[in-house]
């Protein structure tokens, strides 16, 4: 499919658990509102808001919570057992707090984030970086095709390795959490796979705190285990071994795609590829304009109106769960003018994409996501000039979710030949 074409749906939509053409479907439902309702996996109504203005109206209105005490559903007891999404709405942490509680756990972690800490961060993330296109030439070379999948080889284990030397995490248990972050945001995963996911995924963590209690280091995790409110209020077990959670899927899963989004991307428009080559345009302005053209997120779980709330010609009832759409935010021709669904690293535009959220619970992370991700693209294309596709885009597999939003793989050549688009 063209970035032109559009998939008409009906409503309520029924979101495909595989993730599978998602810009397709956002331009058909946007066609039917700001706000649409959709039917979620084990037959749970919800909504969703896929406009740009209105998505940014809901996401700092006052009237709108993250805490699940307000998701009707589930204290009605209506919820199917084992439902795959309980743990979006369940988990204790900052995704789920508001107010008080949501500043309280926030700040505990805001310190981590700074500006100045951040690009402190950047010689080790250019250090990494490096490492890896050592690693991904070899790899590649030993290939008898020559073909290696970037995804796996340099778009993971990037972010990955940067957020797990950040919380103090050993080395040795980056592949398994991948593994089970993939089966927790995995919407196509039975509900058996994500509970259990979710439990070894705690446990493991929980052990790093223990680890880092006992010996504590100058990583993110020992100071979270010894941070304090000016009351001398900490994080307690379960919010500190969900903060970690939080942070190591968050920290790794949204750089992947955004990495790998923006070289599909720059794959396909190779004049706009020389042009950054050039110097003409910036690294930072094929970041920002990844994340609005093929944001890593796409329909993100849950808020719930504290009063029925009216977005666009919809009326929201209070308690119902709805999701953010920021891939259908992103390719708004009502925000970006008719060619919202062209890649365009010279677009001028005053609207802020919407990718890392907003209002109180804009991303912590997002400049450490900028960092990594301008640094991985001007790096690896340093090396790698010609990297060129190995398959057609539309033969590559969908990330299975509804909620990241990418390709499950990305084969590609490093010394270019005959280009697959």
């Amino acid at each position: 499919m063209t970035d032109h074409q559009r998939c008409p749906v009906t409503l309520p939509h029924r979101l495909d658990p595989g993730g599978a053409n998602q810009h397709g479907v956002n331009a058909g439902l946007r066609e039917h509102g700001a706000a649409v309702p959709i039917v979620l996996p084990g037959e749970v109504s919800a909504y969703a808001v896929v406009r740009h203005e209105e998505l940014e109206e809901f996401l700092g209105d006052p009237a709108v919570a993250k805490d699940s005490c307000h998701f009707a559903a589930l204290h009605a007891g209506e919820l199917p057992a084992n439902w795959p999404l309980t743990a979006f709405a369940t988990v204790q942490g900052m995704t789920t707090a508001d107010g008080d509680e949501h500043r309280r756990l926030r700040g505990l972690v805001t310190k981590a984030f700074t500006p100045r800490r951040v690009e402190a961060l950047r010689p080790r993330v250019r250090e990494r970086t490096e490492q890896l296109l050592d690693q991904l030439a070899d790899t590649a070379s030993a290939a008898p095709d020559g073909i290696v999948d970037l995804r796996e080889h340099f778009a993971l284990p990037l972010p990955l390795g940067v957020i797990c030397e950040l919380l103090g995490v050993d080395p040795t248990h980056e592949k398994r959490l991948h593994e089970l972050s993939h089966d927790i945001v995995s919407t196509a995963a039975t509900p058996q796979r994500a509970k259990a996911a979710t439990q070894e995924m705690y446990g493991i963590l929980s052990q790093v705190a223990a680890d880092r209690r006992a010996a504590p280091g100058g990583d993110l995790t020992s100071a979270l285990i010894a941070a304090k409110e000016e009351d001398g209020d900490r994080l307690s077990e379960e919010e500190l071994a969900a903060t970690l959670l939080l942070m190591i899927i968050a920290g790794h899963e949204t750089n992947l795609h955004l990495i790998t989004n923006a070289v599909r991307a720059l794959s396909g428009h190779r004049d706009q590829l020389a042009l950054v080559l050039s110097g003409a345009v910036g690294w930072d302005a094929v970041v920002e304009e990844t994340l609005r053209y093929d944001s890593p997120v796409s329909f993100f779980p849950f808020r719930y109106p504290t009063t029925d709330v009216t977005v666009g010609d919809t009326v929201i009832p209070r308690g119902a769960p709805v999701l953010a759409s920021y891939t259908a935010a992103g390719r708004d021709p009502l925000a970006y003018g008719p060619d919202a669904d062209q890649f365009d690293i010279t677009r001028e535009t005053d609207v802020r994409n919407l990718a890392f959220s907003h209002g109180a619970h804009y991303c912590l992370g997002a400049p450490l996501a900028r960092l990594e991700s301008t640094i991985a693209l001007e790096m690896l294309y340093a090396r790698f000039p010609d990297l060129t596709p190995a398959v057609p885009e539309a033969e590559l597999p969908p990330h299975p979710s509804f909620i990241g939003n990418s390709t499950h793989t990305l084969p590609v050549r490093l010394t270019g030949g005959d280009e697959a688009r």
